[in-house]
């Protein structure tokens, strides 16, 4: 499968199981997450799924216990809703990236960084400043 095939794949399911998560499945621990990235793999049988809830990572052994048990429902209706002659199988992984993101930035926002010295004014003789 071409590469940009593989990528238009992999946003259709994301919006599919995105959408699914938000009008299909009840289970209340699955509500409030987002589907952050999909990742086939090129024989299309396997998608890696990354999951956060954002604002909530305290929540994520509850979220993947819920996408585990849901993992055959939405894998059942994915497999209605886009033409493969396969579904993929699904794994979850809950995506640490935004939590990463954050760390670093507050990292960086620990630095203490001295800027650059002041540039000392040349001495005005005639009126004019030559540079």
């Amino acid at each position: 499968m071409s590469k940009i095939k593989q990528d238009r794949m992999n946003d259709r399911i994301r919006e599919l199981l995105s959408e699914l998560m938000l009008r299909e499945v009840s289970d209340p621990r699955l509500q409030h997450i987002t589907i952050t990235e999909v990742k086939l793999d090129p024989e299309l049988m396997y998608a890696n799924i990354y999951i956060n809830a954002l604002g909530d990572e305290n929540r994520q052994q509850q979220v993947m216990a819920g996408l585990e048990r849901a993992k055959g429902f939405l894998r059942r209706e994915l497999a209605k809703r886009v033409r493969l002659r396969n579904a993929p199988d699904l794994h979850f992984h809950w995506d640490e990236t935004l939590e990463r993101g954050e760390r670093m930035n507050a990292l960086l926002n620990q630095l203490d960084i001295p800027g650059k010295p002041a540039k000392p004014a040349k001495p005005v003789l005639d009126g004019t400043n030559d540079e």
